[in-house]
């Protein structure tokens, strides 16, 4: 193999140096040396050499001010016999992570299942975290050091289970990312592994009977971004479902006369409630700012009008969703709900309770719901705004709470 060498440059001399220091730009000062002088000013040394691979590298040596002509020529002849050595030449950060050990999959989910089972309060969600992690992310992904790790890794683990077992393979999806997100967040990785290209890789899930497909909530903050680029009253009914956790019938049925924009809250009748009460749900700065924007398309009492004023159709914002990119295997309307309790309990400490609450889920057990009879509204409007927040495309990492 031919190893190409940089054009030689007569060097230069202290005194030219000190006069192209002068000039922004960057000054070939030979022997592959570099001097960078940016337009506010500041100056320092690069050297260009070639790695043991024969690829051109720019090596930043440090500021002017701290090496004189002759330490920056010696560092960079010193880096191009490194190259020629056959040794890898590395930049300050990888020197740090070689150092640093990196660990495998394994070792890091271990840490994370570590740091979050204290703040989970289910007790069997805290073991099925380690048992499917352990049956399917395991084998294929365990050695692996987190680095390694992109999205065709993570498909070629998945791609058994996904349509086998699609309610458990999903879940698995979002501890794996889980995973990867605190590796990055820790500087074990560079980039963050594209959930988009995960999913695309694994392909539509089939529908399973019995259950509502349920958009994995890891993907919730990229449906928000596409519903928005469009403003219709349909894209703006399926965001409000979202940020609320509300059922499809409640949000279509809203009436203005439930809304008190003031207070931020939708109180729903308990004639249009499925367990028969009355339900307050707080509303976020995001949903009172779709509110607003529904009050352009108001005609009828209705806050999001259908055909001639009336309540739309369910099937509008299933249209929505599907014009969203989001197919019906892949995710439902109703499946939304399923994303924010499966954020909840896998992302936050947030009590069981406030999540059942939100959900306005009856509670079976007569005596746990006589303990439940308040509303907890301040602790659900802190969750709902947490669950915005992260529908927003925010940090993954969310305020816990205490239980």
């Amino acid at each position: 193999m031919t190893i190409l060498r940089p054009r030689r440059v007569k060097p230069a001399t202290v005194a030219e140096v000190n006069a192209l220091a002068k000039s922004p730009g960057r000054h070939s000062i030979g022997e592959s040396l570099i001097l960078c002088v940016s337009t506010s000013g500041a100056k320092s040394w690069i050297a260009r050499v070639r790695d043991a691979e024969g690829k051109r590298r720019d090596m930043g040596l440090g500021p002017f001010a701290d090496l004189t002509l002759a330490e920056a020529r010696e560092k960079a002849r010193a880096l191009r016999k490194t190259g020629r050595d056959g040794l890898p030449i590395l930049t300050r950060a990888e020197r740090r992570r070689a150092i640093r050990k990196i660990p495998t999959f394994k070792e890091a989910a271990g840490i994370v299942h570590d740091e979050r089972k204290g703040i989970w309060s289910n007790g069997k969600h805290v073991d099925q975290w380690k048992t499917t992690m352990e049956t399917y992310a395991y084998p294929k992904l365990g050695h692996l050091t987190v680095d390694k790790i992109g999205a065709a890794q993570v498909i070629d683990a998945l791609g058994e289970v996904w349509q086998k077992r699609p309610e458990t393979a999903r879940r698995v999806r979002q501890r794996i990312m889980a995973v990867l997100n605190w590796a990055h967040a820790r500087e074990f990785r560079d980039t963050q592994v594209s959930n988009e290209a995960v999913g695309l890789g694994l392909g539509p899930q089939r529908e399973s009977k019995g259950n509502f497909a349920a958009l994995p909530y890891v993907d919730v903050a990229g449906l928000l971004l596409t519903l928005r680029a469009k403003e219709t009253v349909g894209n703006l009914a399926l965001e409000f479902l979202i940020l609320t956790a509300a059922r499809s019938g409640e949000v279509r049925g809203a009436d203005w006369a439930e809304i008190d924009l003031d207070k931020a809250l939708w109180t729903i009748p308990a004639e249009r409630m499925k367990a028969g009460k009355e339900h307050v749900v707080p509303l976020g700065a995001r949903a009172v700012e779709i509110v607003k924007r529904a009050q352009t398309f108001q005609c009828s009492n209705i806050v999001f009008p259908g055909h001639k004023g009336k309540a739309m159709s369910d099937a509008t914002m299933a249209k929505a969703l599907r014009e969203a990119g989001v197919a019906r295997e892949a995710g439902t309307v109703h499946g939304m709900r399923s994303a924010f309790r499966d954020w909840i309990s896998e992302e936050t400490s947030f009590p069981s309770d406030v999540a059942e609450a939100a959900l306005a889920h009856t509670i079976k057990n007569k005596v746990e719901a006589a303990y439940r009879r308040g509303k907890l509204l301040a602790k659900r409007r802190e969750m709902m705004d947490a669950w915005a927040n992260y529908c927003e495309g925010g940090s993954n990492v969310v305020r816990m709470v205490a239980g």
